[in-house]
């Protein structure tokens, strides 16, 4: 297949000069430098450079500091997780919609550590996912009585998902399963009749309108059901029913995007058995440059069956996809072969050229083992 040359590329400096640190209080560049590749962009830039002008995220790949000094930038500990990460939890935040799904990359303390400020961001925890690497990541190199635990050959990727926020007519906001068992009740209706509107024995009312823990999202189908049904024999004073607007009641294709995209490939669990990446995945650079104590470029190179699996779980063709800490950008390459609109940002010179070369040389395939 050949490449695709109607997108402009800029290409990376010889030698860029290293930005500012990604919390750090220094004025960014006016313009940052960067490479793109069909719909797939890095730069060489801090993040918090860019969110703003970035496109809405419908994933967002973040794979950053886990405070266990395992590369340029990281901290030494956990404990300064909270305040590294609040600015790029927060921009997340204010970009994503209910459509987005973050997947965050962490050490198992890192996370527990990060997942309040997350939580208290608006980020709704969804599912832990365990990367096991195999007895091969220690390959007998772990000190057991040094260290008295046992050996770790695992990281995890957790999925949050941002609910989407409803305004209710007495101030503040509402979930969704308030928002809609509300809507019905403000329409004078018995609750017993959403199940006639939705043409089921008892399923409406049980699940879409329940007020318990057994709540969950009614399909678009039977979203508009609802709606129309409040709406033709609702108390006519109260309507539009099931509105935002106060003009129309949403509709099935706006109601679909009030939920994370999500499609399970069969035979996947949360639990990746997947040896770390070796042979030609691994990317090696300068170590004595780096003065770097790993056998390869960066320490924490993710595979990309990985990467892609989350990708093409949670976004379709043409999606954005962010990777706030590219490292080796594994998203801009899985994207790029998916048709997904990458946007990835790296600040360490070595790891971002690496990158750039990856991308620029990568086919237009998925055959993501021969990268």
């Amino acid at each position: 297949m050949t490449r695709n040359t109607a997108t402009p590329v800029r290409r990376m400096p010889v030698e860029p000069q290293a930005p500012a640190a990604r919390n750090g209080a220094a004025s960014p560049s006016p313009r940052p430098e960067s490479f793109q590749r069909a719909k797939s962009t890095i730069h060489f830039q801090s993040a918090e450079t860019l969110y703003d002008l970035w496109p809405t995220p419908v994933c967002i790949v973040a794979d950053g500091p886990y405070g266990l000094s395992g590369f340029p930038g990281d901290l030494h500990t956990a404990k300064g997780l909270v305040d590294w990460y609040r600015p790029h939890v927060e921009a997340w935040s204010a970009r994503s919609t209910p459509e987005t799904t973050l997947w965050f990359w962490n050490s198992e303390l890192g996370w527990a550590t990060v997942h309040p400020l997350l939580a208290e961001n608006g980020w709704e925890y969804r599912s832990c996912h365990i990367w096991d690497k195999g007895l091969g990541h220690i390959a007998g190199n772990a000190n057991t009585r040094t260290l008295r635990k046992f050996p770790v050959v695992t990281e995890v990727c957790a999925q949050y998902v941002k609910p989407p926020r409803f305004e209710s007519a007495a101030g503040g906001t509402l979930s969704m399963q308030d928002w809609l068992r509300g809507e019905w009740r403000r329409s004078g209706l018995p609750l017993r009749l959403a199940n006639d509107a939705c043409g089921v024995a008892n399923a409406a009312t049980r699940k879409y309108l329940t007020a318990d823990h057994l709540w969950y999202y009614p399909p678009p189908d039977a979203f508009v059901r609802l709606a129309a049904y409040a709406n033709e024999r609702g108390d006519p004073s109260g309507k539009p029913y099931f509105s935002q607007d106060g003009r129309r009641s949403i509709t099935a294709e706006q109601w679909a995007r009030m939920r994370a995209k999500f499609q399970c490939p069969a035979g996947v669990t949360n639990v990746w058995r997947q040896p770390q990446v070796s042979g030609k995945q691994r990317i090696n650079g300068d170590r004595q440059r780096m003065q770097w104590r790993y056998k390869s470029l960066h320490g924490s190179q993710k595979p990309l069956e990985l990467i892609e699996t989350t990708i093409r779980a949670t976004t379709d063709a043409g999606d954005a996809v962010w990777e706030p800490f590219g490292g080796l950008c594994p998203a801009a390459i899985c994207a790029f072969r998916l048709g997904r609109a990458s946007h990835s940002a790296e600040i360490v010179s070595e790891f971002c050229r690496a990158a750039v070369e990856r991308l620029d040389s990568c086919r237009e395939s998925l055959d993501l083992l021969n990268v």
